[in-house]
């Protein structure tokens, strides 16, 4: 079983009154509640958090990109990940991802993952997400209609640059490039492996059992709703023959705490204000027309991600009732344990992205809950899925040896 710590880079400092006043986290989010020097600090404390994660004993850490919301500030994680890759030795870097249809030309995303590869000596696992709507249609300004053939058309670019040794030239829709050579390339041979990130898609199922990536389920909705899609997956999976628990991963929230009074007085806040105001997103922005395919609006699994929680008018979620509905994993180290195991079993999934920060949580508290997590649930988990092999993982990494420091002049 693989575990890996998932960082959103939340912006904490939203106003108490933000649900009342305000339109949206997302895309038209007022620039005056932007303050850069919380941003410095939330920055700092970010890459804290992930170095701390790694020593600690996750398997690997995650970033990935938004835009223009004060949901997860980091619209570059090859930034972070860059930061990591010298910081850190023997976990995977997984950037979740960049958002490829959004590049031009595309061989941008090639070539910096290739240098992240070289950085962190073989260590990156290559995201590849669609993107929000929010994100893509709105923030970037792509026509939704398109997305999904310029994300396609993006894919075959990228690989084809890692794995070709020739030079070559790409005739595409949207990218037209007389000559492909990148330098540099990926330590990885052929290829860094590539996971990619989704919120219930029939499309990103069938693409990622087709072509051999790894299937991200991204959602907020918790494990209980996530069974839907997951069963979704796995049989899409299983008619093409596919039944590798490690051809998939969950991501969920997940708070420690020695007791229940503690528990409460501590993540109580802060998971509210995660729900209550970091999803408050304007309908309007989550699904524009032909953002998603007929296919996957008859099955049902519209924006599972945000909507139903950031619509206007929808009332708020008490820290409780998150719980109950499995949004949030929460209890002592045995009771999380007890409930990761029914997750991991019951999604069939070998990799679990754990965000142990979010919503306000404070940096002190989210390193103890880092901590926490991983001395006491981690090791209780790792044996699960040890008759599998993970083909998805980083396999050929130099694990660098720590950096010595400056000799003085």
């Amino acid at each position: 079983m693989k575990l890996e710590m998932f960082h959103l880079c939340p912006y904490r400092n939203l106003p108490k009154d933000f649900r009342e006043k305000y339109h949206s986290v997302w895309v038209d989010v007022p620039s005056h509640l932007f303050d850069a020097e919380t941003a410095h600090r939330i920055y700092n404390q970010t890459l804290d958090e992930l170095k701390f994660a790694a020593e600690m004993g996750y398997d690997g850490i995650c970033v990935n990109e938004h835009h223009q919301n004060a949901y997860g500030i980091m619209p570059s994680p090859n930034l972070m990940a860059a930061a990591m890759s010298r910081e850190t030795r023997d976990v995977a870097i997984i950037v979740m991802g960049n958002s490829i249809a959004l590049y031009n030309p595309p061989i941008r995303v090639a070539e910096e993952f290739a240098m992240l590869d070289c950085i962190s000596g073989g260590r990156l696992v290559a995201g590849f997400p669609v993107g929000t709507c929010a994100d893509t249609a709105y923030g970037y300004g792509v026509s939704p209609a398109s997305l999904r053939d310029k994300y396609a058309e993006a894919e075959d670019l990228i690989l084809k640059a890692w794995e070709e040794d020739e030079v070559f030239s790409f005739d595409g829709k949207y990218t037209q490039l007389r000559y492909v050579n990148i330098w540099p390339r990926p330590i990885q041979k052929p290829r860094p492996p590539v996971w990619v990130p989704g919120a219930g898609s029939i499309e990103t199922w069938d693409t990622c059992i087709r072509k051999g990536h790894l299937y991200a389920y991204l959602s907020y909705s918790g494990y209980k709703r996530g069974k839907k899609v997951m069963e979704g997956f796995w049989k899409v999976a299983n008619e093409a023959g596919v039944d590798n628990p490690y051809h998939a991963g969950f991501l969920q929230l997940v708070c420690v705490a020695r007791s229940e009074q503690e528990l409460q007085d501590k993540w109580a806040e802060h998971a509210e204000y995660f729900y209550n105001k970091m999803l408050y997103v304007y309908e309007g922005f989550n699904d524009a027309p032909g953002y998603r395919t007929i296919d996957t609006i008859r099955a049902g699994l519209l924006a599972q991600t945000i909507s139903r929680f950031g619509r206007p008018g929808v009332g708020t979620k008490s820290f409780d009732e998150l719980r109950e509905a499995g949004n949030i994993v929460a209890g002592t180290p045995s009771q999380v344990t007890e409930q990761l195991e029914q997750v991991i079993k019951g999604l069939r999934v070998g990799h679990l992205m754990i965000l142990n920060q979010f919503g306000s949580a404070p940096h002190e508290l989210a390193l103890e809950n880092i901590e926490l997590t991983a001395k006491e649930v981690l090791p209780n988990l790792r044996h699960l899925w040890n008759e599998y092999e993970d083909h998805w993982w980083p396999q050929n990494a130099i694990m660098r040896e720590a950096t010595r420091p400056a000799v003085p002049a």
